[in-house]
């Protein structure tokens, strides 16, 4: 179990790592005026969720639903799993709304500013407190 626990951390760290900095590419994206940097931007967005940010969360949901299934009714009586479970839900549709925005941007019909993705690269900031908080206080 220890074993499929840290390779749950270790893809977790990718996941985040990828989930931190694509919408920091879509900051910049956003701001660039030049045609060779917004396609640079376009090539650095697709790298990074395909080769990097989607296997993660795979592997991610692999190892956690794996750690669940050492024991299923325990975990699932805990309230605090509950909770983790929706805030991962809402992460995996933050992460698929992000394969939406590299389309978009790949299509050159991006029409939100620099600002907009600023606040939106906050959101996993806030899951990942949670989450984490969850997962080692279990409040409840």
């Amino acid at each position: 179990m220890l074993w499929v626990k840290a390779f749950h951390i270790i893809s977790l760290v990718c996941w985040f790592a990828g989930i931190f900095y694509l919408p920091r590419l879509f900051v910049y994206h956003a701001a660039c005026e030049d045609k060779p940097g917004q396609e640079r931007f376009k090539i650095m967005e697709r790298k990074l969720y395909r080769g990097i940010t989607t296997p993660s969360m795979i592997a991610t949901v692999i190892f956690g639903v794996w750690l669940l299934s050492y024991n299923v009714s325990g975990y699932f009586s805990q309230g605090w799993l509950h909770v983790k479970l929706l805030l991962v839900t809402l992460l995996i549709v933050y992460h698929f709304y992000c394969g939406h925005l590299v389309k978009v941007f790949r299509d050159d019909k991006n029409h939100r500013s620099h600002v907009f993705y600023r606040w939106f690269n906050e959101i996993p900031v806030f899951i990942l407190l949670a989450v984490v908080i969850l997962a080692l206080v279990k409040p409840f």
